[in-house]
């Protein structure tokens, strides 16, 4: 089964396979895979990454088309003019956009796109597509204290991997932390005690919005010296499911197993005591009996009242309570940062 994503020349497009497993790739207007990109999509495949890889790489391919240029005569000129027409900064002459209403990309938009782009061209030169341009873009330099930090045996690299696209400049330490006081704000705005429960989640655990909503009740082990064995307190664990109705999928793909409705495996997370009460107060005031499904976060209004709620969803709650409490738009990712800080 297949459905149509986005409309105009080249088009991502969703493919749903059996086991509730998606993919996605680009194809030309008539419906014919595009064969280079759908080689290169298909090393992401199963993965969060294939999806934004292909929105970035589908806007790419509709410029190569404009410009008229084939895979095998791109050269890193162009690409750096296609970097700068969609907001890096780059001094040449870039030409005009290729679609109206473009608004630039910030930098992390641009350190995917620089990422995908690379990737994208090192896979056609490994393929023996213009080797010349892979050569180019295949670069290395020497590691940073922050470097060596985070990697493993950090303290014997000799080099690291390095994109002529990507953007220049400092590089803010946190960019993304929310403002002090932002969890009892949001707290404050909220309507809903699943509205409180997403918020103190994300907060206290440290959970992706994807993991979040694709929690199942059997998941959560809420008490000391749980059925599982595999924690004393209370904790829950992320599993990732790909066939989800609402389709969150947790990015983490640890193993897990559900023997005779004890969940185990997967990533275990610890959980707060201010995530347990907020757990109770959601399971006794608002949660809907006889759902069906046993996830955890459900609509509680409109027709689709009792379904699994979207991620799409919980971020537009944060979004709105964010506005409502003062602090800009709010986005989940952003507790993770705070929880790092």
């Amino acid at each position: 089964m297949t459905r149509r994503v986005v409309v105009g020349d080249l088009r991502v497009q969703r493919i749903d396979r059996k086991g509730g497993r998606r993919s996605w790739t680009i194809v030309w207007p008539e419906g014919r895979v595009h064969g280079e990109a759908d080689r290169f999509l298909r090393v992401h495949d199963g993965s969060g990454t294939q999806r934004t890889y292909a929105y970035y790489l589908v806007d790419h391919l509709r410029w190569l088309e404009r410009e008229c240029l084939a895979l095998g005569v791109v050269g890193l000129r162009d690409l750096e003019r296609y970097m700068g027409i969609v907001g890096a900064d780059v001094h040449m002459p870039l030409g005009e956009p290729w679609r109206e209403g473009m608004r630039p990309y910030g930098r992390a938009a641009l350190s995917t796109a620089a990422a995908c782009l690379k990737g994208f061209y090192l896979h056609q030169a490994s393929l023996g597509v213009n080797e010349e341009l892979g050569e180019k873009l295949d670069r290395t330099r020497l590691p940073t204290q922050a470097d060596r930090r985070r990697a493993l045996l950090g303290h014997v690299k000799t080099s690291m991997p390095s994109n002529p696209l990507a953007p220049k400049g400092p590089h803010r330490r946190h960019p993304k932390m929310l403002p002090d006081g932002a969890r009892d704000g949001l707290l404050a705005v909220v309507n809903s005690a699943r509205d409180r429960l997403a918020v103190t989640w994300l907060a206290d655990g440290g959970l992706r919005v994807g993991e979040l909503c694709g929690l199942h009740l059997a998941d959560l082990h809420l008490r000391d010296n749980a059925a599982c064995g595999e924690c004393r307190t209370p904790h829950l664990h992320v599993c990732h499911r790909p066939g989800n109705p609402n389709g969150a999928e947790a990015k983490t793909k640890h193993p897990w197993q559900n023997d005779h409705g004890t969940v185990t495996g997967g990533l275990v997370k610890r959980v707060s005591p201010a995530m347990i009460h907020a757990y109770f107060e959601y399971m006794t005031s608002e949660y809907p009996r006889g759902t069906g499904h046993g996830m955890l976060l459900v609509q509680l209004h409109g027709p689709d009242a009792g379904q699994p709620w979207a991620p799409v969803a919980a971020r537009r709650m944060l979004g709105r309570a964010g506005k409502r409490a003062g602090l800009g738009t709010v986005k989940p990712h952003a507790f993770r940062h705070f929880l790092s800080a």
